[in-house]
């Protein structure tokens, strides 16, 4: 939608890129206050407010004014810092703990559908006439039906029992996990991994690949769709391998080395593979960026699960905040004034391979966390 919006707000693209990006500000941070909600108020209250956040969000963000735009993504950003995690942590009290890397890996997949659904469905809509106001106006409509939905049938939980109403007992989860080293580590892989996906595919992509590669425009949103419905398949697939094998790092790792091998196969021999495939290879192994969310939970105590995964949003959603706007500015900006686009992919290319290398090189410092290892270390007590 970038050059559509681009109309619409009376922006350049990379002005575009900017109001988009104000999203993961809010996320990040509404992302601390989301996880002490649930893990103080259960989720049905907190949930619902999410998403009615996000609904207000995206029917001001139908209105075409820059102050609007940032307005709209700012509430989005927050809305979804709350439906985001009140998912997860609802995923993971319907599971059993031996399969929770599955269940978060589902929980993904589901949201990437929407991501998938909004590059191959909804972007050509728009590029064909559909007005962009009349589009955030629809979703913003069916959010509030999600909303009252979600009222209805989210079950309520009784805290009463596990907590005080000081000031000091809401942020004592926060000081279990963020004086756990693993916490970072968690959360600095998500986010690098998230880099490519979120900031590349999700939002330069389809740009890229008609400026750079001379794809047409359909082309590009194909190219770019796979992405997201790697992560459909993915997610779950690659949550379910690690809890079968009882360990979270061989498939982190691995997922990260099959991540650096389609895309620098995409930079760097793009005629080997078609671009396509490569790309829905490279979304599958992406699903390796959700391993990170079932460390943190098993790498803290079950009392702040909630908390957990609003730390590791934070964390993960301020590295992609931090590294957007270089990447637009070092290469998003010079997109349709580069003389040699070859070139000029390939530097934008090579940027992103090296924030997954850097994030292959955390994986492996991590400390496994599956359950295969608490039976050896049992065994050995034995």
């Amino acid at each position: 939608m970038i050059k559509e919006l681009s109309d619409s707000l009376g922006v350049t693209a990379v002005g575009v890129s900017g109001i988009l990006g104000t999203y993961y500000y809010t996320y990040a941070s509404v992302s601390l206050i989301a996880g002490a909600a649930f893990d103080r108020a259960g989720a049905k209250y907190p949930i619902v407010i999410g998403t009615a956040i996000i609904c207000i969000g995206c029917l001001i963000f139908a209105v075409p004014s820059v102050f609007t735009g940032n307005t709209g993504r700012l509430l989005q950003g927050a809305g979804s810092a709350f439906a985001f995690t009140g998912c997860v942590y609802l995923a993971s009290r319907g599971f059993s703990a031996k399969y929770i890397a599955t269940a978060i890996g589902i929980t993904q997949c589901m949201g990437m559908l929407g991501g998938s659904a909004g590059q191959f469905v909804i972007g050509p809509l728009i590029h064909n006439g559909l007005s962009v106001g009349v589009f955030w106006t629809a979703i913003g409509i069916v959010l509030g039906v999600v909303c009252v939905l979600l009222l209805i049938t989210t079950p309520k939980e009784d805290k009463t029992a596990e907590h005080t109403s000081s000031v000091i007992s809401v942020l004592l989860p926060y000081k279990v996990v963020f004086t756990n080293i693993q916490s970072y580590l968690s959360g600095l892989i998500s986010g690098l991994l998230f880099v490519p996906t979120t900031i590349f595919a999700m939002t330069w992509g389809i740009a890229f690949f008609q400026h750079d590669r001379n794809l047409s425009y359909v082309g590009a949103v194909i190219a770019s769709s796979m992405v997201p419905l790697g992560w459909v398949i993915g997610c779950p697939l690659l949550g379910w391998i690690s809890d079968m094998i009882g360990r979270r790092k061989p498939v982190l790792s691995g997922g990260i080395c099959l991540m650096l091998i389609s895309f620098g196969q995409v930079v760097f021999l793009p005629d080997l593979v078609s671009l396509p495939a490569s790309m829905l290879l490279f979304g599958i192994a992406s699903g390796a960026a959700m391993i990170p969310y079932t460390i943190i939970k098993e790498a803290n105590p079950d009392k702040v699960k909630g908390s957990a995964t609003g730390a590791i949003n934070f964390l993960t959603f301020s590295i992609t905040a931090l590294i957007g706007p270089v990447f637009g500015s070092r290469h998003g900006k010079t997109l349709t004034t580069a003389i040699d686009h070859l070139a000029h992919f390939k530097e934008a290319g090579i940027f992103l391979l090296a924030v997954m290398s850097v994030a292959l090189v955390v994986s492996l410092i991590i400390k496994e966390t599956g359950s295969a290892t608490h039976q050896s270390k049992e065994t050995a007590a034995n």
